[in-house]
């Protein structure tokens, strides 16, 4: 099992859990190739027991694909990995997801406020989370996004977790938490918008998913104008209809620019002021850009995004748009996520199913 060497230890405790780093020393957790992962903690660190992990939608489609969608594969491809690095962190797609717990046990110099017994689901990535399985996924399908499991992990005292609300299931608190950050940052982009007399007309990428609707609930509730929900298959098209979020749903892939921002442009007779990209395979930011009009604003909320072709493509495309990286963290996040989730019947109708389903759906 991962752990400190002599020579690796650090003396002091570090609040972003540089302490905690194996190899290589220096960096810091989400860049370490390996996290120490003993349960004995340092006085500001928190020991939560693991009962569930949420592996984010690009890791959990790269990892179907690169073992041919075998369950048995995909699970030992998974274990395997924690076992490594002492860490979810996907060597390909750079990203993890969260987990769901119990707090087993609090440092004395521990500032987040958590008490032993509560239920928790960390809002910080996997990927710099230290997480030690005691089982080999044997409860895991090893088809679903959602991970039953047993083991333990340790926050810092600069991690950030969210308290469980009871009148919620977990299945969804999870679900909605893993993808939080999209409609806070949506928010604060149209609020900003709107505060300055601008037009709001907002476009979605990939907007029958979780971070898409939520990202259109929280669009509409910030005043946007117009919202168009991209999708890329017509069953899904049909779903988004239903939910009634989007004013219009189009059909396009979102990896094909010139089809992306036809039916974009074509949906608002103009472009988008506000494109959001919450798809989960790559290729998708030049048609986000080209779908964009100058003065706009792209926010990429995915993991699979090249933010080297993002930045690259609006320069040889000659685009005027602010580029933003959908970090996974604003204030107060979860609480408007979970907000969102609660009071808007369509939000809820599209996640129905989606925290359990399958990987290749």
């Amino acid at each position: 099992m991962p752990q400190l060497s002599p020579s690796a230890a650090r003396a002091t405790e570090s609040p972003v859990g540089l302490h905690r780093v194996v190899a290589p020393v220096g960096v810091l957790p989400q860049a370490a190739e390996v996290l120490d992962t003993r349960p004995e903690l340092w006085p500001g660190e928190t020991l939560v027991a693991v009962d569930r992990l949420n592996l984010d939608a690009a890791s959990a489609r790269q990892l179907r694909e690169a073992h041919d969608g075998d369950p048995d594969r995909v699970r030992a491809a998974v274990a395997g990995i924690v076992r490594r690095r002492g860490k979810m962190h996907n060597p390909v797609t750079g990203s993890g997801g969260m987990l769901l717990g119990t707090v087993a046990e609090v440092g004395p110099q521990s500032g987040l406020g958590l008490r032993v017994g509560q239920r928790v689901a960390t809002l910080v990535s996997l990927t710099l989370t230290p997480l030690r399985l005691d089982d080999d996924l044997q409860r895991w399908d090893g088809r679903s996004e959602q991970v039953p499991t047993s083991g333990h992990a340790v926050l810092f005292s600069r991690s950030i977790a969210a308290v469980v609300p009871d009148d919620l299931a977990e299945d969804d608190v999870l679900a909605v938490m893993d993808v939080c950050g999209a409609p806070a940052l949506v928010r604060r982009v149209v609020t900003d918008r709107v505060a300055r007399g601008l037009r709001a007309d907002v476009a979605v990428l990939g907007a029958a998913g979780k971070s898409g609707s939520l990202s259109l609930a929280a669009a509409r509730a910030a005043g946007a104008g117009r919202l168009v929900g991209l999708v890329p298959v017509a069953h899904e098209a049909e779903s988004l209809g239903r939910a009634g979020l989007a004013d219009d749903v189009v059909l396009a892939d979102a990896t094909d620019p010139v089809a992306t921002a036809d039916a974009i442009r074509g949906a608002l007779g103009h472009g988008a002021d506000v494109t959001v990209v919450c798809v989960d395979v790559p290729g998708c930011e030049h048609g986000a850009v080209l779908a964009t009009d100058d003065g706009g604003t792209v926010v990429f909320f995915s993991m699979a995004t090249s933010f080297s072709a993002a930045a690259l493509g609006a320069e040889g495309l000659a685009a005027d748009v602010t580029m933003l990286v959908g970090n996974g963290y604003t204030p107060g996040h979860a609480d408007l996520a979970l907000d969102l989730f609660r009071r808007t019947d369509g939000v809820r109708a599209l996640f129905g199913g989606r925290h359990g389903a399958r990987m290749d759906a």
